[in-house]
């Protein structure tokens, strides 16, 4: 089913567009073609000014789709999006990388604005959110993504819970989930509640996320206490997770104002570690609103957050290094009149952030992170497309504090860093016929480096790595071209996205060669046990180079072979990606990059039934650094899933099953450090069903 959306204004998008088909920007594996009842109307995250058309590279997952796809992490959630992979470190903790960059260059979003925690620092720590209580994820790509700052070169993924309201909700709706699936014994439950009028509107959500250690097709060990020794399952790999949130807005006439206060709870094995666990939790408080004054400003809008985010690393039921984050965000948006044909808006950003990590594995000081940012997008649109045009200038300070619990401790530098990152872009749309479009995007981006890569100075668990960060580090620049192609007729579309982005300071860690103890102090014995190798941050030329493609072909429809397929349809989704990284400093490539991915589905629908059967191919990745990374095979994984819709007294229930790995295939992630480096590596979950209804009203 295709499904068209028509644009409302939503404030919370800090970027808005006109969500494309659900086969043209979800075409994964993953994804079941499901009818969603009266869907409603919808802005997502990549045009600021609203436009039908769209210039950056931008995926959606929300409804039906994104029921059936979601998994217990972001990471997963989005992996095999066209470009779009996962960190996983697990199934509990997983990033999404896009392009090949992950970390603090992808900017991970809730409602457009900032979602501070701890995932980039580690790939071990999760990302706090879930997709039970989610309206839609939207995942923006390229150069395009430069009005969220240097963190979001890579990309931006924006997720989207409409906990403060943009629009006035008349009567009462909502939906609840319910879902058990059997590789990990996950049982999971949410629900979203929503009502109101024409001046208020009322939101309220609460899930609630079980699962056991995951099954996978080849016995490993375990030492956690109560375990089997050796079992066909993932050590360590169990989770538990609820949260919930209410929020609300009353609505005037020249414009709104709403508050919201949400909360995460999450309890999780680490599977690097038998006995390790980790306790999180998130607290955030929103205040958001638009006004509307008429006039040269059009409307203003303004959204502030305060987040509360502190995780807690147990040894074997003792509590080991805590960290924390307790953050401060503010943007506002000013959105003018043409001006000769140019319309646009101009905007403020000030985030501020305090970092902490107390314990024998706190490898990053205590630090203090302030920045402010100014910035505009225009654009002119013309006979023939669209022209756009976007600018930012940041102030960044970033301060390490030392560890001030303990002055014994002083492996850690202290002083101020102040950084004046610029960017720009520049975008064109081309409509070459009515069934064609060119786009093209081009962008300057400068990052500051983080508290971390200048100031960190001890082991890192996660990297099984002694790390050591550069006081002096300048900014990372990049330059990043992206060419585009889509073809669109009836339900029949292909896409195509070529980029090149080259860094002239690309920041990561390298081998330094020395081995250290636990304590910090070289080892030159090279028999002696239990040392981590040192890594250093440091700048490096690079080159990211990719192409993505996905596309739908009818191949039974209402036309032509009707009468073989009745009243249904039979589509061909098919997709694929591949990106090269390369530090061309050396000639090597970079770690943990995705390899070439290609895959297909046959997707049925008639009627209130629904089927997907189809397939993901992973080729090995050989092209990995010569510092003992780790090479990974190819494989294929099958996926089916089955669905069926109906009415019930005034709610739609759909009933839905997905099969996962059907053939129990051995898998392992090239883009996982699990994987890549000396722990024992993780395989990808085994054969799983998962069953599941959603009542939605």
């Amino acid at each position: 089913m295709i499904s068209t959306f028509s644009r409302h204004a939503v404030g919370a998008a800090a970027f808005s567009f006109i969500a494309l088909s659900a086969h043209a920007q979800t075409a994964t594996t993953a994804d079941a073609v499901v009818p969603a009842p009266s869907l409603k109307e919808v802005t997502v995250t990549g045009n600021p000014l609203g436009a039908s058309e769209l210039i950056a590279p931008t995926e959606t997952l929300q409804g039906n789709t994104l029921m059936l796809r979601s998994r217990s992490t972001l990471g997963e959630t989005l992996d095999g999006v066209p470009g779009v992979s996962s960190s996983y470190f697990g199934p509990n903790a997983s990033r999404p990388i896009i392009r090949g960059q992950d970390g603090d260059r992808i900017r991970i979003l809730q409602n457009g604005g900032s979602a501070p925690d701890a995932s980039a620092l580690s790939y071990d720590h999760a990302v706090p959110v879930d997709a039970l209580v989610t309206d839609r994820i939207e995942v923006l790509r390229g150069p395009s993504a430069l009005q969220y700052g240097g963190s979001a070169v890579g990309g931006v993924v924006n997720v989207i819970d409409n906990r403060i309201p943009t629009e006035p909700i008349n009567g009462f709706g909502g939906r609840a989930d319910l879902g058990y699936a059997t590789g990990s014994q996950e049982r999971s439950g949410g629900v979203v509640l929503e009502g109101g009028n024409d001046r208020y509107a009322l939101h309220v959500d609460a899930f609630d996320r079980k699962s056991d250690d995951v099954r996978v097709p080849i016995d490993l060990e375990c030492a956690k206490p109560g375990s089997p020794g050796l079992a066909r399952r993932i050590c360590n790999s169990q989770n538990s997770a609820h949260g919930g949130a209410v929020g609300g807005t009353l609505f005037f006439d020249r414009g709104w104002i709403g508050a919201s206060a949400s909360s995460y709870r999450s309890d999780y094995g680490t599977v690097a570690e038998d006995e390790v666990t980790i306790g999180m939790k998130s607290d955030r408080y929103a205040l958001e609103g638009e006004w509307r004054p008429g006039g040269f400003f059009s409307s203003v809008h303004a959204k502030f957050g305060h987040t509360d985010y502190g995780h807690t690393e147990f040894e074997g039921g003792s509590p080991g290094t805590t960290f924390a984050n307790m953050s401060n965000d503010l943007r506002i948006e000013a959105r003018h009149q043409k001006i000769g044909g140019v319309e646009g808006m101009i905007g403020f950003t000030s985030e501020t952030g305090r970092f902490s990590a107390d314990g024998e594995e706190a490898f990053a000081p205590h630090s203090r992170t302030r920045a402010n940012a100014l910035f505009l997008h225009e654009e002119l649109a013309t006979s023939w497309g669209r022209l756009s045009f976007g600018a930012r200038t940041e102030q960044v300070k970033v301060e390490s504090l030392g560890y001030p619990d303990d002055l014994s401790i002083t492996r850690f530098a202290t002083g101020e860093r102040s950084f004046n990152p610029h960017s720009a872009a520049f975008g064109a749309l081309v409509n070459l016929t009515p069934q064609w479009q060119l786009t093209s995007n081009l962008a300057y981006t400068e990052r500051a480096p983080k508290d971390y890569e200048l100031f960190a100075n001890g082991p890192h668990v996660a990297t099984a790595a002694w790390e050591v960060g550069d006081a002096s580090l300048e900014k990372e620049r990049s330059i990043g071209f992206d060419l585009g192609a889509q073809w669109k007729n009836g339900p029949n579309n292909a896409r195509v996205n070529a980029y090149v982005t080259r860094f002239r300071n690309y920041i990561g860690l390298n081998a330094s060669g020395v081995q250290r103890d636990g304590e910090g102090e070289v080892v030159t014995d090279p028999a002696a046990a239990g040392t981590l190798a040192e890594y250093v941050y440091g700048g490096v030329r690079a080159r990211f180079t990719g192409i993505e493609a996905s596309g739908n072909l009818r191949l039974l429809g209402n036309e032509g072979f009707a009468a073989m397929a009745r009243s249904g349809t039979l589509d061909l989704q098919w997709r694929g990606d591949l990106v090269r990284a390369t530090n061309t400093d050396t000639g090597e490539p970079l770690p943990r990059i995705s390899p070439v991915r290609v895959g297909a589905a046959l997707a049925y629908g008639d009627g209130p039934w629904t089927a997907r059967f189809g397939f993901d191919r992973y080729s090995a990745q050989h092209r990995v650094p010569a510092d003992g990374t780790r090479e990974t095979g190819g494989y294929t994984l099958w996926n089916a899933a089955l669905a069926y819709r109906m009415k019930v007294t005034g709610a739609t229930l759909t009933w839905y099953a997905r099969l996962d790995n059907i053939t129990n295939k051995l898998a392992y992630s090239a883009t996982s450090i699990l994987t890549t480096t000396v722990y024992p590596a993780a395989p990808l979950p085994g054969r799983s069903l998962k069953v599941g209804l959603r009542a939605s009203f």
